[in-house]
């Protein structure tokens, strides 16, 4: 292609003409962020509440130490987990490394502090507003923590959209573990760099069209979320109010 207009126009054909090549890494992009989000906010769920509502020696310790992975660069994530399943490594002998699995466990890593931290906070705040009603009624921590979770089940869902816009944003960790392996571990963003180093530039801003309205998506998603939740916490009082009023 000629000019920056022509690869352009080439990458919008690309998508209306549902490019094998390209939509079959948007697929496999989707379902390992998809997957790694399932798994990382079903530990983190359990984690995050039963971390919000227990009170123990060294708690403030791992709160800091949430704090700093939450932080923690993708390929550092990423050097961790091929370390881990290396031949040499202590998960070396299940084979994973430059595999969708490895992908899968790099993202679900990467991706898990973020919900711990998150549903911690909502959580935590929960059982400051009315975690005494279940205390009241002899709830330990975990019973109450989960609890709680159930209770703010709808919150928790901008928790799980955020882990997927991080999950489909990285690029450096299922780089290192999966090798970028065209039909097997090439993912939209390795894909994108891959193609830009090549100079195929129609497949590489194809790629990242679509990988911005996935984001944009997620956005308006979570926008949406988030309207819903406060409409819905305006018309609780409002509710409750007219419940107990006399007819």
């Amino acid at each position: 292609m000629s000019s920056l207009g022509d690869s352009g126009l080439a990458a919008l054909q690309l998508i209306a003409d549902a490019d094998p090549m390209l939509w079959s890494i948007v697929g496999r992009s989707l379902a390992l962020s998809a997957l790694a989000t399932l798994l990382a906010c079903g530990v983190g769920v359990v984690l995050g509440a039963w971390l919000a509502v227990s009170r123990f020696a060294g708690r403030g310790v791992v709160l800091a130490l949430l704090n700093t992975l939450l932080s923690l660069p993708s390929v550092v994530v990423g050097l961790a987990v091929y370390l881990l399943l290396s031949r040499s490594g202590p998960l070396g002998f299940l084979g994973w490394l430059y595999s969708f699995k490895a992908m899968l466990l790099a993202q679900t890593v990467l991706v898990l502090p973020i919900v711990i931290a998150l549903v911690r906070q909502v959580v935590e705040d929960a059982d400051a507003a009315h975690g005494e009603q279940l205390r009241s009624v002899g709830a330990g921590p975990r019973l109450r923590g989960l609890l709680l979770a159930w209770d703010e089940r709808s919150a928790l869902l901008t928790v799980a959209l955020a882990a997927f816009g991080r999950a489909i944003a990285e690029v450096g960790a299922v780089m290192l573990v999966g090798g970028n392996m065209d039909g097997f571990t090439r993912v939209m963003t390795t894909a994108i760099a891959l193609e830009t180093s090549k100079g195929d530039l129609p497949l590489a801003m194809g790629l990242g069209l679509v990988l911005l309205g996935v984001v944009l998506a997620l956005q308006l998603l979570l926008a949406a979320v988030r309207a819903w939740l406060q409409k819905a916490d305006a018309a609780g009082p409002e509710s409750a109010a007219a419940v107990g009023a006399p007819r």
